[in-house]
């Protein structure tokens, strides 16, 4: 056949080597696999079919037989139970067979046919007072089979019927009238008469009950009946519900009960007590479930539960009750009345904590307390709490909060903590219930202290409990013999791989340093309560060790934390190791304060050991994990690499200023015999950069004559300490003294100066000046007064230095074993200011409140507030502004107070001259082996402290040196020979200096006589700046 030219015909070829047939072949496989699968499915949807039509007929069938049994019940009982005698209960009648038959809950007929029998049944029992003969006769061992069938199957549909029906019945289903004659009573009265304990079906019914998950029943009952529930008609009486629920709460397993153990999601835990305030609608349905071992069972039952509450709880009923609250709540409250009872159990209290501890940290933050601090309202701090998730927190109904927080009272954390803690033991090796009651009570109490407001649980956990001598006895013991691993085990809030000492410090450290605000100095030191001084020198090497562990060694990874609480069961570790750090430091700090006062423990005891150079280099770097330490707990670092870091600091931002700096220079001339109003008048119009840059000034004398030098520095530290001296001077009026002279601001000082907190802020800008460019003052400030440079609040301990008599009559007070009232104190303080008194309240209505034995405390506290915080807020508050505007608050957050007033000051001890020795440079012609310079050095050795420090002022402007050193004075001190010849002339010359560049013009002097004659006239001249 000869080629066309179309190309149709040609044979097609695979390019993937398979031939057709074996596509063809794959292409009827599939279409066979279909086709087997569609007549499959057709097989399933036909029977499918017959066993619905057949589950129809069946039914259909069903409802037939029970339409007619129903008509041969009218004809032989009637419709009303008109022809039911008491046999008709009994195992020969067809009465209760052919009822129980066709009875259906959604009838109305049958349920009034159901409501008449069982009202004919509590009359006959009522009458024969026989229930057991009633329903078994006298052949019950025989029939008991039949028997407990019936009475079963009668209890069950007389609480479903009223399941069925709730929403007509809500009226009557709580009711407390047991005379009532509805429904609802009828059928309950019945239901509770044939579960009675006494009768031998008891159990069965309980059985048969707790298999039709009657506790579910039982909570949309009670649910909608607490919708229109009178709270005024229960007190005192037990609603028929109540009576029922006490009947079948009790058949637990135990004893000799023979029912099975239910699954606790069907449970009277989960379902009953998730009910909100429970114990409102049942008072009395709470002593049964406190006083028959109930509480202890279920507790015990949710602390052993390995599956997640969320899991087995039931649907919450709105967004303000979810179940997880109300069941702490009933459980709070029910659990109250157990710990009061001298038969509440350890084990119990155990599995409370444990299962509160899970409840609590879900629940979000209590706001119901609106007094006090907020430093002691929460341990929260502003950035603390949880991880965000990006969950929406919805707060708790009100009264559901109310309930809750009211349950966690102090004799509840009294009773709870006795229980837990009352047996450890301060010697013996740590047992294993010991490890489990200290961490249960522990995890309780740190979520405790997350949630809620702190003023009233603090106080009774450090006063009237042993909580703070049994954790650190346990905390010691654990240390001493490295042993933290056995809380680790024994706690069921964290894993076993968590530091062991995580949840006893997330406790102790927060109530300890509660005590140490309330504890007073003799107590501290003399007395040595509540921890003698050699266990707090420990505890400091504790609490150093533990910071540097978790800040440095292994710390949480950076979050961001927020109140959302939802997130807080994912991140407990990383949550509790942040708190640590957080109430370890505060505590720690705390510490460090009081051996400031009274030295207990050597400075250096605070330092953590492995602080090296390269920590201190990434400390002065912004965002890393040594400057986040640095931030936290300073006091790790040595003092001496903190004021590096400062001056670095403060180097910095002179760096950023630049030469901005040398073209905006502001120049002041100021009047030495009015040096504080023209320094007011001219340096409060200065911006806050300008404040920053160069500031330089020129003396005026009392004859209006410019003082000769020109300012290079030296001048402006002059006037920096001149200025400081006459605004800090007593006279002025601005400040007082303390008894160990140290500066304060004047309460009165509104009294003296209209304008008294303007300057009380210049005087900020002042010392804020001086700091900023390192000129150190002679300005002694009360300790108390500094932590207001700090943002700190002040305590009673520190009302010694400011009024140690007032100190005095409060101790006594605080432990006057007389009656209080008697001594006629009330709530009201007395001011005295320049002989004028005013009386001022120190709480509202404080003049009609006696200070008895029981607020004696408080009134303490309030007095030592009023006087170390309240009457000096305004002063402080203006000043701290003006300090402000140069020192920024995380610089100083460095240091504490009594560093602080280093920085400020310097030391007050004589500055070291061989350290100012080997730090000088020498010029024209001087040098180091010199017999001038020999004579020099020896002369100053010699001088007395007040001269020396006249000396240095002479040279340098000012009379302390360099708080780290002479080697860190710019520039190197210079001694220069002042004259070129040795002649007479020259020699009666006076030494001179140039403090702008720390030189000492000193002449060949040939003798020491001589020298010394010179140097101390010229440094006791004050010439001003004439001799520069």
């Amino acid at each position: 056949m000869f080629f066309s030219g179309d190309p149709s015909n040609r044979k097609r070829v695979d390019l993937g080597g398979r031939s057709s047939k074996e596509r063809d072949r794959k292409k009827l496989l599939e279409q066979a696999k279909l086709e087997r699968n569609k007549r499959s499915q057709l097989r399933q949807q036909n029977s499918a079919a017959l066993t619905i039509q057949k589950c129809f007929r069946g039914r259909k069938v069903v409802k037939l037989e029970r339409g007619s049994a129903r008509e041969r019940f009218y004809t032989t009982y009637g419709k009303h139970c008109e022809r039911v005698d008491r046999q008709c209960f009994g195992p020969d009648s067809e009465f209760l067979r052919e009822l129980l038959y066709f009875l259906s809950p959604r009838n109305a007929s049958d349920i009034s046919t159901l409501v008449e029998a069982c009202r004919l049944f509590s009359q006959f029992a009522k009458e024969s007072g026989d229930i057991l003969n009633l329903f078994g006769g006298s052949h019950y061992s025989s029939d008991h089979a039949l028997v407990n069938y019936r009475v079963k199957k009668l209890a069950y549909v007389c609480i479903q019927a009223i399941h069925h029906n709730r929403h007509q019945l809500k009226d009557q289903l709580l009711s407390t009238s047991l005379d009532s004659n509805t429904p609802t009573s009828i059928l309950l009265k019945a239901a509770a008469l044939l579960i009675d304990p006494k009768l031998p079906w008891s159990c069965k019914i309980a059985s048969y009950l707790l298999q039709q998950n009657i506790y579910k029943i039982f909570r949309e009952i009670v649910i909608t009946g607490r919708e229109s529930l009178n709270s005024e008609s229960r007190i005192g009486n037990v609603s028929l519900m109540e009576r029922v629920l006490a009947l079948v709460v009790t058949h637990t397993g135990q004893g000799h009960c023979v029912c099975p153990d239910i699954d606790l999601q069907w449970s009277f835990a989960s379902q009953i007590l998730t009910i909100p305030f429970l114990w409102q609608i049942f008072p009395h349905l709470k002593e049964t479930y406190v006083s028959q071992g109930l509480c202890q069972f279920y507790l015990h039952k949710m602390a052993t539960c390995s599956q997640n509450y969320e899991k087995i709880l039931p649907v919450d009923i709105s967004s303000e009750f979810p179940g997880y609250a109300c069941l702490l709540g009933n459980l709070l409250e029910s659990v109250g009345v157990a710990l009061s009872r001298p038969s509440c159990s350890y084990n119990m209290t155990i599995d409370f904590a444990t299962v509160a501890t899970l409840l609590l940290e879900v629940l979000p933050p209590i706001q119901t307390s609106s007094t006090g601090n907020r430093e002691e309202n929460s341990i929260m701090g502003d950035d603390d709490m949880i991880i965000d998730d990006g969950s929406v927190v919805v707060p708790l109904n009100k009264e559901l909060e109310k309930q809750i927080s009211n349950a966690i009272d102090p004799r509840f954390l009294l009773q709870l903590t006795n229980i837990l803690l009352g047996g450890s033991s301060s010697k013996d090796k740590i047992k294993e219930t010991e490890a489990a009651a200290v961490g249960a009570a522990c995890s309780f109490l740190h979520v405790t202290f997350t949630i809620f407001p702190l003023e009233r649980i603090m106080t009774v956990l450090a006063y009237r409990t042993e909580l703070v001598s049994v954790l650190w006895s346990f905390m010691k013991r654990c240390y001493e013999s490295q042993n933290w691993s056995s809380l680790s085990a024994m706690s069921a809030y964290l894993p076993g791989d968590a530091f062991g000492w995580l949840l006893p410090m997330a406790v102790f450290c927060p109530v300890y340093r509660h005590m140490l605000t309330i504890v007073d100095n003799e107590e501290f030191y003399e007395q040595e309560k509540p921890l003698s001084l050699k266990d707090i020198r420990l505890l400091i090497v504790i609490l150093r060790q533990s910071l540097w562990q978790i800040l440095w060694l292994n710390p949480v990874a950076p979050m961001k934390f927020t109140k959302n609480n939802l997130s807080l069961k994912k991140h407990r570790v990383e949550f509790v190791q942040y708190r640590v750090s957080v109430v370890a430091s505060e505590l720690l700090s705390q510490l460090q304060d009081w051996n400031n006062r009274r030295q207990f423990a050597h400075p250096s005891n605070f330092h953590a050991d492995g602080v090296n150079d390269h920590f201190i280099s990434q400390a002065m770097i912004e965002n890393t994990r040594a400057y986040d330490i640095l931030k936290q707990a300073p006091f790790l670092v040595p003092f001496t690499s903190r004021v590096k870091l400062f001056t670095s600091q403060l180097a910095a931002i002179k760096e950023r200023l630049g030469s901005h700096s040398l073209f905006n220079r502001s120049t002041f001339k100021i009047r030495r015999d009015h040096i504080l109003e023209d320094a007011f008048n001219q340096l409060s119009t200065l911006s806050e950069e300008d404040l920053r840059g160069v500031i330089r000034v020129t003396f005026v004398n009392e004859f209006g004559v410019e003082e000769a030098g020109i300012d290079g520095g030296g001048i402006f530290k002059d006037f920096m300490e001149n200025i400081t001296r006459a605004a800090f001077d007593m006279q002025y009026g601005l400040f007082k003294e303390t008894i160990d002279h140290l500066l304060y601001p004047n309460p009165g000082s509104g009294m003296i100066h209209e304008q008294h907190l303007q300057f009380f802020h210049f005087l900020g800008i002042i010392l804020g000046k001086a700091m900023f460019e390192g000129i150190l003052v002679d300005i002694p400030f009360a300790t108390f007064f500094l932590s207001k440079l700090k943002q700190k609040h002040n305590y009673l301990n520190d009302l010694p230095s400011l009024d140690p008599e007032l100190y005095r009559h409060l101790i006594f007070l605080k432990r006057y074993e007389g009656d209080l009232s008697e001594l006629e104190l009330y709530f009201v303080i007395v001011n005295n200011e320049f002989g004028e008194q005013t009386s001022e309240e120190l709480i509202p209505g404080g003049k009609n409140i006696r200070v008895v034995n029981d607020n004696v405390i408080t009134f303490i506290h309030l007095v030592a507030n009023h006087r170390l915080n309240t009457q000096i807020r305004l002063q402080s508050s203006h000043f701290l502004r003006g300090f402000q505007q140069l020192i920024q608050k995380d610089w100083i957050d460095m240091f504490n107070e009594h560093e602080l007033q280093l920085l400020i000051s310097g030391s007050v001890d004589g500055f070291d001259v061989d350290d100012l020795r080997s730090n000088t440079n020498y010029a024209g012609g001087y040098h180091r082996e010199h017999y001038v310079i020999d004579m020099f050095w020896e002369i100053l050795k010699n001088f007395s402290l007040e001269n020396q420090h006249k000396f240095l002022k002479f040279v340098t402007g000012c009379s302390r040196g360099p708080l780290l050193g002479f080697k860190y004075l710019e520039p190197l001190f210079c001694i220069q020979r002042a004259a070129g010849s040795a002649s007479e002339e020259a020699l009666d010359r006076l030494p001179t200096s140039a403090t702008c560049m720390n030189l000492l013009k000193l002449p060949p002097y040939r003798s020491k006589e001589h020298m010394e004659q010179k140097l101390l006239y010229a440094i006791n001249a004050e010439a001003g700046f004439d001799l520069s």
